[in-house]
């Protein structure tokens, strides 16, 4: 982070003398603006300021400048539906129902967003925003007559069409659940059937820029209530698999980087075994999804400048997961390790939050209650939501702090069964229930073992007995009845 560091104290001098000069022109009723913009499997260390991948990111990197970073947030069940479910309900897998990925197969065990739950969205909407849903849905399970498209022709249905009831107060809707064909995806708008999905001969993060775009203009009013503060949710699927679709011009900009900086991790296998040929197969592939990306986050963030609505719009880049690609012998995420739980963080409000980076442990369900508190809704917190309020700390960088986050995985017809664990700032302990004996217990200091390399649990039995104290209270107080 040292180079970020030094980044940011020039441009805190440029840009932020005088933050409080902007707060004094706000009006005082005036309530601000919401745009979460979230791809699929970004890695959270896949970010060109951070100094630690090959990854060209400027337009985020120029964001992050103007943003608090939290180095530190993690996806605790680092799968797409659990993490979506936890995004909008401010609640931890068992809770909300969400313990795998929406499927056909999951399906027949209510594997969906409860249309019951209070999501924060549904209060924005009780308190006059305008919603609008951009892109990847992935909370609903697909049910038979299946529709007709490719992620529906195997074994297993991924894609389905979410009914008006069951959107959770997004009345503008440009969405699907869940369809990989990066470059030419589908979409049901607002008011579309079930089978009245389009499909659009356009790279999909640029298209879904464009109509984020039009959100933002709302010309003649199309797009949300005029005169109404709104909420934009953006979710771009790649950088997630298939890895080559995506446009030549992002491939191009890899093409001198060196063998040895891009396959320099420790964490991946020898070129000549399974995981290592796959990784070096797909890695520029992935690094290209990335900045193009990092280009239509640019623009979304460009036209809100243009509008004049920079200023009053609270603007989050996060994602749902990361990804190994085949670090640690793992194809992608669901997994402990670093690669898959740290997300990507980064908030903008100016006037409000100031530009640093913070090691705050931020768990997923906090954001919900982080955000209304923010917004001034407070009060409106539904007092199911298990996340915890951290705005002060966005704001002032003091308050209360976690001591670690919650790991999960669990299968989707049993949620008592499965791994669980803890991640601390120096510390990660994940449990497999289904191991026998001590090969159950996975310990790694990532303070000195930031690669993960070196499974500690035989050796420090001390630290292994605090960390399972932790997680007891984690299973505690989210009502999970996992046992080791």
């Amino acid at each position: 982070m040292k180079n970020f560091s030094a980044y940011l104290k020039i441009v805190q001098g440029i840009l932020f003398l005088a933050p409080s000069m902007l707060s004094c022109s706000r009006k005082q009723d005036e309530r601000p603006n919401l745009l979460i913009v979230f791809p699929d499997q970004f890695r959270g260390e896949a970010l060109g300021f951070l100094g630690h991948e090959p990854a060209i990111t400027p337009r985020i990197d120029a964001f992050a400048s103007e943003s608090l970073v939290l180095t530190n947030a993690v996806s605790n069940y680092p799968l797409s539906s659990p993490f979506r479910a936890m995004l909008l309900t401010g609640k931890y897998p068992v809770a909300n129902g969400v313990i795998s990925n929406c499927t056909s197969q999951t399906g027949k065990f209510n594997v969906n967003l409860q249309e019951n739950d209070t999501t924060w969205s549904d209060i924005l909407k009780s308190e006059g925003y305008s919603l609008g849903y951009i892109g990847k849905w992935h909370l609903e399970s697909p049910y038979e007559p299946f529709i007709d498209c490719s992620n529906n022709k195997g074994a297993v249905a991924w894609n389905e069409w979410t009914p008006p009831e069951r959107r959770h107060g997004f009345s503008f809707w440009y969405a699907y659940n869940t369809y990989d064909q990066h470059n030419r995806p589908m979409y049901w708008n607002t008011t579309a059937a079930r089978q009245g999905f389009k499909y659009v001969d356009q790279w999909g993060p640029e298209h879904e820029a464009d109509m984020a775009i039009r959100f933002i203009n709302n010309e003649n009013g199309e797009y949300r209530e005029k005169g109404k503060p709104w909420a934009l949710v953006v979710s771009m699927n790649p950088p997630h698999m298939p890895y080559d679709r995506v446009p030549e011009k992002y491939i191009r900009m890899y093409d001198t980087v060196p063998d040895e900086r891009m396959f320099s991790f420790p964490n991946i296998p020898p070129p000549d075994s399974t995981w290592g040929i796959y990784y070096r197969k797909h890695a520029r592939n992935q690094y290209a999804q990335i900045t193009g990306v990092d280009e239509n986050f640019g623009r979304i963030v460009e036209a809100l400048r243009e509008a004049g609505a920079d200023k009053n719009t609270i603007v989050i880049f996060t994602s749902d997961h990361g990804d190994c690609l085949g670090r640690h012998n793992e194809i992608s995420k669901n997994n402990h390790w670093e690669e898959s739980m740290v997300i990507p963080l980064i908030i903008r409000w100016p006037g409000h939050i100031k530009p640093s980076e913070d090691d705050l442990l931020l768990s997923v369900p906090d954001i919900y209650p982080s955000l209304l508190s923010l917004m001034g809704m407070k009060e409106k917190i539904p007092s199911g939501v298990q996340g915890e309020d951290y705005s002060e700390i966005f704001l002032t960088g003091k308050g209360s702090r976690p001591s670690s986050q919650l790991y999960i995985w669990m299968p989707y017809d049993d949620s008592s069964a499965g791994r669980r664990g803890v991640r601390t700032d120096s510390y990660t302990l994940m449990i497999d229930k289904s191991a026998a004996g001590d090969g159950k217990y996975f310990l790694y200091d990532n303070a000195k073992d930031s690669y993960q390399l070196k499974n500690i649990a035989a050796d420090d039995p001390e630290t292994l007995s605090l960390l399972k104290a932790e997680l007891r209270k984690w299973l505690d107080n989210t009502n999970d009845k996992w046992e080791e």
